[in-house]
């Protein structure tokens, strides 16, 4: 027998991300957003909140950063979801620091291991109560101590993912199985 819940937002465990952005004046600022995905080939999908100084980023600039949260930036990462960027440096006051990203106007974030540089291609507000954002990827980048034969190695990275349900912070143990194998059996 299964129990009904209702509606709720139970989909996940979900990816921490951490959109960094600049705004008109060159300020970064960098958000947790759990709610994103990959939307399509090369095109990642991030729903924010309204009235978040992000999406005036996004707006402004047209370009982002999207970060994978760890154990290690685990506290760091929870501020950026607690305060607004409004009036304050949330990676200074985080004690982290960033650079340039070399390809799109936004910042990365140093001590996160795996970065997307992405363009803004759509902001859409139609359906949702905020704003769903959709980026084009322009380019990957990996820390070299999370690679294994020269690409990124998702075991050795201690990536944080966001339960809805209990509202915690978990991480993914080993490998349960290999995709487009697995299910092989009940092929002819």
């Amino acid at each position: 027998m299964m129990k009904d819940f209702g509606k709720k937002t139970w989909f996940g465990p979900l990816p921490v991300l951490i959109i960094g952005t600049y705004d008109s004046d060159g300020v970064p600022n960098a958000m947790n957003a759990a709610w994103g995905s990959i939307a399509d080939t090369n095109l990642v999908d991030v729903n924010l909140d309204k009235d978040r100084k992000t999406v005036e980023n996004l707006k402004a600039k047209g370009f982002f950063t999207v970060a994978f949260a760890t154990v290690a930036n685990m506290a760091e990462s929870d501020y950026f979801g607690l305060v607004h960027g409004y009036g304050i440096n949330k990676i200074e006051k985080a004690g982290m620091k960033c650079r340039p990203a070399p390809n799109v106007d936004a910042p990365v974030i140093e001590g996160y291991p795996l970065v997307l540089e992405c363009r803004v291609t759509h902001i859409s507000e139609e359906d949702i109560d905020g704003y769903r954002v959709f980026g084009e990827i322009v380019n990957v980048m990996a820390d070299e101590s999370v690679l294994t034969d020269g690409k990124p190695d998702i075991h050795k990275m201690d990536l944080i993912y966001y339960d809805p349900i209990t509202l915690d912070y978990i991480t993914i143990g080993g490998i349960a199985g290999k995709s487009f194998s697995i299910g092989k059996k009940f092929m002819d």
